[in-house]
């Protein structure tokens, strides 16, 4: 009988964790974004402008990317591009050799160090009043910098990012269910949370903060896109959200290349409170918000095997835990089907609990590689996953073709021609 309650227990507990997780919690951001909203003042200022660029064979796109960030609307002698190129070995440094422009400067570290110890660099040399943070692949409407950089005409705004669309031509069934459904999920919760104060991190390939506000980030350091922004957070400042300033990005294509991205990210989760457990602390004015929007879904695995084992447990006892099993059951076995190749229809039904399983089998991975990968934790990520820091050939086809069409829709728009 003891055993009995406390499977109950333990059923009830993982269930409600879980509930609370992805729904009550989102749920209480959106109530409190529409009770207690805080936007926000925009100005038309243009303050000065450091983009500092952290490169790893980045050759393919460099001259392009270049070309991109001077076309930009925003007042050519209020910006300096700082080009860091980390260990380079595909003719990134040649082409930085070559290049001749007042407003660029360029830097190379002849090891790879990884982007914490090449932004590192950049912000020491920086001049602007705003550092603004870019990856190499995104591409950013022409009006994008002007808008973001108008959010910091409020004294209280120290970091600001824009609106990530991502493109997905060419992806798999469960490669699209992360970067659209699970997606918008996640960015609808972000603008709930930026509204009342601040989300917890940014868009690492495009985020601005003020110069002054901007602090050295540990050695290996992956998440730099949530660690600099909650140290701005620390210093009193809020972190902003613009979906007007928009950027487009295109993710792996592979549920496979997605998992091997998303163990990167999650690892960093864990890496995070080891480098800095003040987040943990009353420091740390989003500590609620951090624990209920990223730590509890660090638990999620375990919550999945508790309601596994104890509707199992007490299938027997009562329909309700019956029900619960055929339904874990059935949920698996559409998350195996939709992680196949099997029936283009079937596949696309069962993306969703592909993705998820995916998703939470990412977290363990990365729980593994945190505790047991030896040298700096940012060498998990490999060379047959997508990077936002690295691009081989096909990734220089595929982002040249999107971002031309991109270009183009740019221009239109700009002319009132297209939405």
């Amino acid at each position: 009988m003891i055993g009995t309650h406390v499977h109950i227990y333990a059923f009830w507990c993982a269930a409600v964790v879980m509930l609370y997780t992805y729904a009550g919690y989102p749920l209480w951001m959106y109530l409190r974004s529409r009770l207690q909203p805080r936007p926000q003042r925009q100005g038309s200022q243009l303050p000065t402008v450091s983009i500092i660029l952290a490169v790893h064979n980045g050759a393919a796109l460099l001259r392009q990317k270049i070309a991109h960030l001077l076309s930009l609307d925003y007042p050519r002698d209020r910006i300096e591009i700082e080009i860091v190129s980390d260990g380079s070995t595909d003719g990134t440094d040649d082409i930085l050799e070559e290049l001749q422009d007042a407003h660029l400067k360029c830097f190379r570290c002849p090891q790879h160090s990884g982007k914490a110890a090449a932004l590192n660099i950049g912000m020491q040399s920086a001049t602007g009043e705003i550092l603004l943070f870019l990856d190499i692949r995104p591409w950013i409407e022409s009006k994008a910098l002007q808008l973001l950089i108008s959010n910091f005409e409020d004294p209280r705004v120290g970091c600001v990012t824009g609106e990530l669309v991502l493109r997905d031509a060419g992806h798999d069934a469960g490669a699209k269910a992360v970067g659209g459904l699970y997606w918008r999920y996640e960015q609808w919760i972000r603008n709930c949370e930026a509204k009342v104060d601040s989300p917890l991190g940014v868009y690492g390939g495009f985020y601005a903060i003020r110069r002054k506000l901007a602090s050295a980030l540990p050695e290996g350091t992956i998440l730099d896109d949530m660690l600099q922004p909650l140290n701005v957070i620390r210093q009193g400042y809020r972190s902003v959200l613009d979906l007007r300033a928009r950027a487009y990005d295109i993710w792996p294509k592979s549920l496979r290349g997605e998992f091997h991205r998303k163990v990167r990210t999650l690892a960093g989760n864990f890496q995070l409170i080891q480098l800095a457990p003040w987040l943990l602390s009353r420091q740390n004015r989003l500590r609620f918000e951090l624990i209920s929007h990223k730590l509890l879904r660090l638990l999620v695995p375990v919550l999945l095997v508790i309601l596994l084992s104890s509707s199992a447990l007490l299938a027997g006892r009562s329909m309700l835990y019956a029900g619960a099993l055929v339904a874990q059951i059935g949920f698996y076995t559409l998350a195996a089907l939709g992680a196949g190749r099997g029936i283009p229809n079937l596949t696309r039904i069962a993306a969703p609990a592909s993705a998820f399983c995916m998703l939470n089998a990412a977290v363990v991975v990365g729980f593994y590689k945190f505790l047991f990968t030896r040298g700096p934790l940012w060498k998990i990520w490999t060379s047959g996953a997508s990077s936002s820091f690295a691009t081989d050939g096909q990734e220089a086809t595929d982002w040249n073709a999107t971002m031309l069409n991109l270009s183009l829709n740019d221009q239109l728009r700009t002319r009132g021609l297209t939405r």
